[in-house]
């Protein structure tokens, strides 16, 4: 089993959304927008940009980061303003940091019977600590990220880096993400068990266009995997 971590066992959205709130009153940038709905959609749409770069290789990890805080304060900053900036506003996200309520449950649920390994569109530096911080890192064997890869979802060569972690076939292991395309499509034109977490509600289009199992809370999920007699294998971690 391969799961994504932001808004899939993470709250990434709630906390991203919190931590800025509070990141923009403290550096009194709130007076700026029309109230903090508008500074947070202008954040989300930096970010959307600036990850997209990092998904294409048109920039590492640590320039999208620098590049969000420049466009967001339409500023020409040096590299370590910048990373003074973005510094602030993550120990405000971080006091945010909270796992879905339902991640718990089917961790343990699953915990006997199936082997369990992340792989994110972000650096392994960062999900480490995230994973540390919410008690969960030594449920998986292996932390896989698209900076130290070299090539991010929904690219097949993401997918099959963690199948060969786990050193099983692609068409052994599910994966379980967010988000419809990236994840879900993704996932399963790389050959494995595609899973999408639709915590929001998405349109039933979505659903077909991302060729993947639609569930709306991970309790749904021991029911998709253990109906599948390929997964289960016994776990060689620990």
């Amino acid at each position: 089993m391969v799961w994504d971590v932001d808004d899939t066992l993470f709250d990434y959205t709630t906390a991203d959304r919190a931590g800025m709130r509070a990141h923009l009153a403290a550096e009194g940038l709130l007076p700026a927008y029309d109230g903090v709905e508008q500074a947070l959609a202008r954040w989300r749409e930096i970010t959307d940009v600036q990850w997209a770069r990092f998904g294409a290789g048109e920039v590492g990890f640590e320039e999208q980061r620098r590049d969000r805080v420049r466009d967001f304060l339409g500023a020409e900053l040096t590299d370590d303003e910048a990373e003074a900036w973005f510094g602030r506003y993550i120990a405000h996200y971080e006091a945010a940091w909270s796992l879905f309520p339902d991640v718990l449950p089917v961790l343990d649920v699953l915990a006997a019977s199936h082997r369990h390994a992340v792989l994110s569109n972000s650096s392994t530096r960062v999900q480490e600590h995230k994973l540390r911080v919410l008690g969960v890192r030594d449920r998986f064997e292996a932390v896989l990220c698209a900076a130290e890869l070299g090539v991010s979802k929904p690219a097949p060569e993401a997918f099959l880096a963690a199948c060969e972690a786990l050193e099983l076939p692609p068409h052994e292991v599910a994966y379980v993400g967010d988000h419809p395309e990236i994840d879900g499509r993704g996932a399963a034109e790389a050959g494995l068990l595609s899973v999408w977490i639709d915590r929001g509600g998405a349109p039933a289009a979505a659903a077909a266009a991302a060729a993947a199992h639609r569930i709306s809370s991970l309790a749904e999920l021991p029911a998709i995997v253990h109906a599948d007699t390929r997964f289960g294998a016994p776990s060689t971690f620990g």
